[in-house]
């Protein structure tokens, strides 16, 4: 199998005190990549990061870690890949921003999330022509969110770009282990109702999962995985119980994931779809 590296989109959050951080005021990311190998930078979808924020993302973390990012919602979802509407420069000045992890080869696949409404019948040119300007020192992958997309065609696009396919686990689309390129995408957003993230996965069903990434891991050179499901430290016990059904974690990894199910299982969580509407749209982790 392809190198496996595991982890979670967004890292800082306060609920996660207690279920992962000591306290309020560890430095979250240096804790968080003493424990994991990467990690997705999902604020990045809701603004550009500025140059001092990167320069510290690359400083608080080990010279092996990788991140992987989402592109500005800006991009997605307001120009919608428009080339046309500008969106090629706005792509060239995130990919500015973002130099000192490309440079430093700490840069993982930047994640093109469209919206829900980006349809393969009336978006397939648009797609097609932002794929195309796409640069080949940075890798990519696409995540789609209607499922008219979900075709061969659109499998062979991808693979003459280079470009990953993201496998999902969500409550709309078939988690089918497609790869498009020499390395898979994975992002486990939950299966929850209102909303999807609001969901903390049972080991049955996280080791359903397991068998489909080492599939995709046999098919690929490396594996990214990201674990959605930020609401009250899911992530984070997640993540780390997948890790140890691949065979990717150790010792300090095993005692993170054992403290976070015992403080889950403390009555310290709310069940399952207990979180309000008003709780969720305050978030501003994960709206997409």
């Amino acid at each position: 199998m392809g190198d496996l590296l595991i982890g979670t989109s967004g890292w800082s959050y306060e609920e996660w005190k207690g279920v992962f951080y000591p306290s309020s005021s560890t430095n979250k990311l240096s804790f968080y990549s003493s424990l994991f190998s990467t990690a997705e930078i999902d604020s990045t979808f809701y603004a550009f990061p500025s140059k001092g924020l990167v320069n510290g993302w690359a400083r608080n973390t080990p010279d092996s870690f990788v991140f992987s990012a989402k592109l500005p919602r800006l991009i997605t979802h307001e120009k919608k890949l428009s080339l046309e509407s500008g969106a090629e420069t706005e792509l060239v000045k995130f990919l500015s921003l973002m130099k000192p992890l490309i440079a430093s080869g700490r840069m993982g696949p930047i994640l093109i999330q469209l919206p829900p409404s980006f349809s393969y019948e009336k978006d397939r040119d648009r797609l097609t022509s932002f794929l195309a300007v796409l640069p080949e020192d940075v890798r990519f992958v696409v995540e789609f969110r209607h499922p008219s997309w979900l075709r061969e065609d659109v499998w062979s696009e991808l693979e003459s770009r280079n470009v990953a396919n993201a496998i999902v686990d969500e409550p709309l689309l078939p988690p089918d282990p497609i790869v498009t390129t020499d390395f898979a995408f994975v992002r486990w957003h939950g299966r929850g109702a209102h909303p999807w993230y609001n969901y903390r996965y049972n080991d049955k069903e996280l080791q359903n999962w397991a068998p489909k990434v080492e599939e995709v891991a046999r098919k690929s050179k490396k594996v990214y995985g990201y674990f959605n499901n930020h609401f009250r430290g899911f992530a984070i016990e997640n993540s780390l119980k997948m890790m140890a059904l691949l065979g990717a974690s150790g010792a300090r990894q095993d005692e993170a994931r054992n403290r976070a199910t015992a403080f889950l299982e403390g009555g310290k969580v709310a069940a399952r779809g207990e979180t309000s509407m008003l709780e969720f749209m305050g978030d501003t982790g994960h709206h997409t």
